[in-house]
This record gives C-alpha cells, sequence and structure tokens, in this order.
C-alpha cells in the first residue's frame, strides 16, 4: 500500500508564508483608488458606441480577463444588450472581422444570449473549407479558438473551427509573434478562457500584461492590480483562520493516512466562490471538503469492511451518541463531520435560513453513501461495469460540494434551487460526469497503486476489452460531451439565476485545472505550489 505522503500536498499556511498585512490606512486609500478607478472605467464601458463595436468588445473582454467584472455587471450587460439587439444578423455584420466575429459571438454566449455560429460561415470557402487566407490572422485564429469552446451539441461547424484554429496555432513560429501575443497563445492553447478559472486567469493575465512598458489601457490595469490585492487580504485572513482550524484538528498526526490538503481545499472554495462577499460559502466548503477528503481516505485506504459499516451506520443516525460505537480515528472524523455542520447550523440560524441545514446532512450522508458502495466492491474485488460504476461515483463526485457551496450564497439561493440541484439536473449531472471522468483518467495510476477500487478507466477496459489508450480517448469524449451540455444549459437554463449557474461552471472550471493535465490535488505540491504562491502570497507589484 502506498503511503499518503509520498504524494505530498502544499502544506499548511504557515508553509505559504504571506506577506505582512498593509495598514489600515493604506488599505483605504486602496479602496478609495479603485472606487475612482471604477468611476472612470464605467464612463469608458457608457462611452457612445460608433458602428463597429470592436474596441467596446475588446474593452468588456479585458475587463472580464482581469478578474474585476462583478464590479460593472448592470454596464457590460447594457452594452453587450444593444449590441445583440442593434447588430447581430444586420447587414454590417459582414463587415467584421475574423476577431470581432469571434470575439462579440463569444462575449454575447458568455453573457447568456442566444446566438448562431451560422456567422462563421463567411469565413469559409466555395469547398466548405475554412480559407487558408486566415492562417495568416493570428489574432483572429485566436479570437476564433476561444469561441469554439463554448459549443453545443449539432455544432459541427464549431468543432471544426476547434481543429482549424488548434492546429494552426500550435504550429506558428513563435518569433513571428510579439512577446506579448505569443504568451497569449501559449497560455490559451494550455488553457482556453472559458474553461480557465477566473481568480488564476486573472494572475495569469496581470503577470503577462507586468512586462508590458507601456499597457493600452493604463486606468483598467490599475484597478485590477488593486482590486486583486485588496481581495488576496481576505483570502489570506480566511486561509489563516482555516489552517488554524485544521491544525487544532490535528488529522495529520490523528489520521497520518489521510490526505493533508487544506491549502488545496481552500484553493478549490475559492475557486468555486472568489467573491469577497462570499465568506460563508468559502469557508464552510473547505472545511466540508477537507473532512470529506479525510473520509475518503478512510474508506479508500484505511478503514475496515466492519468499520466501514459502522461508520456509515454513524453518519446515517448522525447523532454526537453514534460515536461510542467507533474505534478512535473514526471519532475523530466523525465528530470534525458534526462540528462543521454545527458551525453551519449557528450561521445559517442567525441568517433565518435553518432549513438550508437539512439539504447539507442529506448531501452528506449521500456522498457516505456512495464510498460505502465503492468500499464494498474494493473488499469483494469487483470490477464494475461503467453503468454500475458511474451511479455509485457520481454521488461522490461535486453534489455534496455544490451544495455546501450553495446554502452559503446568502438570499440568492431558495428552497426550490436547492431541490433543484439534488435532483440532478443536467448541467448538475454533466459536472459530475466531467469532474469524476477527468478525475480518473489523472488519478487512476497512482489510486491502484495505493488499493483503490477499479477507476472508470479499469471499468471500461475490463467491460469493453479496450486498450488503456483507447478508454482515454473515449472518456475523453465524454468529458467533451459533459462540457457541450453544460454549455446548452448555461443558455437555456434562465430559471436558475446567473449566479447559482456560475457557481456549477465554476466547479468545471477548477476541475479542469487541477485534473486537465495532471492529478494537480493528489500532487499538489508539484503541480499547483507556484500558482498558490501567486493568489495567496505574492501581490501584483503597482
Amino acid at each position: 500500500m502506498v503511503n499518503n505522503k509520498e504524494y505530498m500536498g502544499v502544506g499548511g499556511h504557515d508553509n505559504l508564508k504571506p506577506a505582512p498585512s498593509s495598514s489600515p490606512k493604506t488599505d483605504i486609500k486602496a479602496e478609495q483608488d479603485v472606487q475612482e478607478l471604477k468611476d472612470k472605467v464605467k464612463g469608458m464601458i457608457m462611452a457612445p458606441m460608433l458602428k463597429n463595436p470592436s474596441k467596446k468588445l475588446e474593452l468588456i473582454d479585458e475587463i472580464q480577463r482581469f478578474g474585476v467584472s462583478r464590479h460593472f455587471e448592470n454596464e457590460v450587460e447594457e452594452v453587450l444588450h444593444q449590441i445583440h439587439k442593434n447588430s447581430y444578423g444586420g447587414d454590417e455584420e459582414n463587415d467584421f472581422d475574423l476577431f470581432t466575429t469571434s470575439l462579440r459571438f463569444r462575449l454575447l454566449r458568455q453573457q447568456g444570449y442566444k446566438v448562431s455560429c451560422d456567422m462563421f460561415n463567411k469565413f469559409k470557402d466555395k469547398d466548405g473549407k475554412f480559407k487558408e487566407t486566415l492562417v495568416d490572422d493570428v489574432v483572429g485564429l485566436l479570437s476564433l479558438y476561444e469561441a469554439t469552446h463554448l459549443r453545443m451539441h449539432g455544432e459541427d461547424l464549431l468543432d471544426e473551427a476547434l481543429t482549424f484554429t488548434t492546429t494552426h496555432l500550435e504550429s506558428v513560429e513563435a518569433h513571428r509573434l510579439s512577446p506579448l501575443l505569443a504568451k497569449q497563445v501559449t497560455h490559451a492553447l494550455h488553457q482556453p478562457f472559458w474553461k480557465g478559472c477566473q481568480r488564476p486567469e486573472a494572475r495569469r493575465y496581470l503577470a503577462i500584461f507586468e512586462e508590458e512598458p507601456h499597457p493600452a489601457n493604463e486606468i483598467l490595469l490599475t484597478l485590477a492590480k488593486l482590486d486583486f490585492n485588496l481581495v488576496q487580504q481576505v483570502h489570506q485572513k480566511e486561509l489563516s483562520e482555516i489552517s488554524r482550524w485544521w491544525k487544532d484538528l490535528d488529522f495529520v498526526n490523528k489520521l497520518p493516512f489521510a490526505r493533508d490538503r487544506v491549502v488545496e481545499c481552500y484553493f478549490w472554495a475559492m475557486g468555486t466562490d472568489f467573491e469577497p462577499q462570499y465568506c460563508f460559502a468559502r469557508t464552510s466548503l473547505t472545511k466540508a471538503i477537507a473532512v470529506i477528503t479525510a473520509i475518503d481516505d478512510i474508506y479508500d485506504v484505511h478503514g475496515t469492511q466492519e468499520e466501514l459499516e459502522l461508520f456509515t451506520e454513524a453518519v446515517e443516525r448522525w447523532d454526537i451518541s453514534a460515536m461510542d460505537q467507533l474505534p478512535e480515528y473514526m471519532k475523530v472524523c466523525y465528530r470534525a463531520m458534526l462540528d462543521v455542520c454545527t458551525e453551519i447550523e449557528e450561521k445559517l440560524g442567525k441568517e433565518g435560513n435553518l432549513y438550508r441545514l437539512h439539504y447539507e446532512r442529506e448531501a452528506i450522508k449521500c456522498h457516505v453513501r456512495g464510498y460505502f458502495d465503492e468500499a464494498k466492491w474494493l473488499h469483494q474485488k469487483y470490477t464494475p461495469t461503467m453503468d454500475e460504476y458511474m451511479a455509485v461515483a457520481l454521488t461522490t463526485s461535486y453534489k455534496m460540494p455544490l451544495t455546501t457551496s450553495f446554502i452559503g450564497m446568502g438570499d440568492i439561493v431558495t428552497k426550490e434551487s436547492l431541490d433543484w440541484v439534488l435532483n440532478d439536473p443536467k448541467i448538475v449531472n454533466s459536472l459530475l460526469i466531467l469532474g469524476r471522468l477527468l478525475g480518473d483518467m489523472k488519478s487512476h495510476k497512482f489510486e491502484q497503486k495505493r488499493g483503490h477500487i477499479a477507476s472508470a478507466v479499469e471499468c471500461y477496459m475490463e467491460e469493453y476489452g479496450a486498450t488503456e489508450e483507447e478508454t482515454i480517448i473515449e472518456l475523453g469524449k465524454q468529458v467533451n460531451k459533459a462540457w457541450k451540455d453544460i454549455n446548452e444549459e448555461w443558455i437555456n437554463l434562465t430559471t436558475i439565476p446567473m449566479p447559482l449557474r456560475l457557481r456549477i461552471l465554476n466547479f468545471a472550471r477548477t476541475n479542469e485545472l487541477l485534473y486537465k493535465h495532471k492529478d494537480g490535488f493528489t500532487q499538489a505540491g508539484v503541480v499547483l505550489k507556484d500558482l498558490l504562491v501567486s493568489l495567496f502570497v505574492n501581490p501584483v507589484p503597482m
């Protein structure tokens, strides 16, 4: 059996060593500067628009990439509504180049507007292929490439466009491009913006412009830097408090087989709810993920079948007295789980939202039942079919964390929206599939070493007699299908407020970041260290 300590995380908050906090006077001055700069940027957004909306679209794109779009939601919506109403489908559309057409398409879809991809037909030749003259337009190709990641089912044109743009962007010689454009192309190929985690994307975009001697929009850049650093201070304070909570639990010594991942758990929560007003959602989600990760390791690598039966029964009872029947190491985890929910209960009680606690408990119970079902397969040495596996695996994917995130989001959440989440709507189910398959494809080799149950990879290989390479290709197709489902629901699911849909999208984005290239959660010390330092330690240079 593999010792989890061989796969180290970043460790506690002390290991990140954040810089000393700024003085209150400095913070007040920064907040005043932010307000003044916000007023100036609002003026830029609302300035009269010429016939060609290209510059206004570029401004909105930069606002989003710099991570400050939450300050301008009403203004951006007003401008994009006007662009959609006045120019979409009009004669002047034929005058738009590839860059502008692609950018407008992407921004409108990101905003939830139904727009057709037929507008890209004008960039095809008489044989139905994309014109070869486009190859030299790297800026246009990059814009089209980014747009293709909002594609939905049946949009073959965008599937073709993705292949076309990827092929030519990968083959372009960097020396032909400006340093700025070369960096943008490289990063987009690694992480398309639509599927990128908001906070890390903003930090990377700021890093690109830090090296530009004469940035195009000094006002917006300065606002983004100030805003990033102020929000970073909020995150640093929360992470410090959560790390003290984790240290007091002493799971590192009491449960030495379990993964020590509290900073990574906070990163996951921050990726889902980075905005300062969602402190309750972030802290609750971090603690819930940290404890459920330890419970996962109990079921996967440590507990006996008899012990796991006792723990599952105790979770179903949800009573402190149920702890008496558990072995000592399980008592530690069980008490921590109840204590986290008690904290959530106290906060919900003060808000007048105590009814939400029921959803949290039920989500945790469902999650643990899934762990128990998986553990039974492991002890029976049974490899389930894909249908059997996915039916259980989706219960141990992201429904519990998503529910935890929702209950901490204030008045925008209703009983109806919580019922909706727990009833597996299409967008949530697609998130669960995406999360499970991406994780399995990157972590299955490590998990098999430590005696884990068969993952989707092993189940598919066993059922269909496929090679590992064939299996990865097939599961990758299912991930792409899940993304198309999410994109469709992003547009069509108008009954659910966009801030709630955004949490689901952000879970998918964070999962992409953690698992697209490597198992960033299990081997976080290798994969995430530099990123976490840039998010939680080093402020953006002013």
